[in-house]
């Protein structure tokens, strides 16, 4: 149950499924929408991939061509992700703004 609940909760895990909710998207798309390095967005698909929640489509041209679209089980994490970045949205002035108040309240500690 550990693992699974690192894949779920894992921060690329769930902007890529988010990400895929609205379509079909390639390699390039995906990298420069999260702004994710290639060696990590291409393991996090792997892993998603491997888990069953994307599928993986590669087309035989010149370039090749990769697409990724979510499967059934990856739609039903759709919901927990939409619910989670709705709340994130609702709520993200007044993150920013307790962040604000954290920093100016920290002493600024020196050598």
């Amino acid at each position: 149950m550990n693992e699974v609940l690192s894949r779920v909760g894992d921060r690329w895990s769930v902007q890529i499924v988010y990400a895929l909710s609205r379509g079909t998207m390639r390699f390039n798309e995906l990298k420069r929408e999260l702004g994710i390095s290639q060696r990590v967005l291409s393991e996090s698909l792997r892993d998603l991939e491997r888990d069953g929640l994307i599928a993986r489509r590669h087309y035989a041209m010149i370039p090749p061509r990769v697409e990724y679209d979510l499967t059934d089980l990856g739609r039903t994490f759709q919901e927990p992700v939409m619910a989670m970045a709705k709340w994130a949205f609702d709520h993200q002035p007044c993150i920013e703004a307790n962040r604000r108040a954290f920093a100016e309240a920290e002493p600024i500690l020196s050598d």
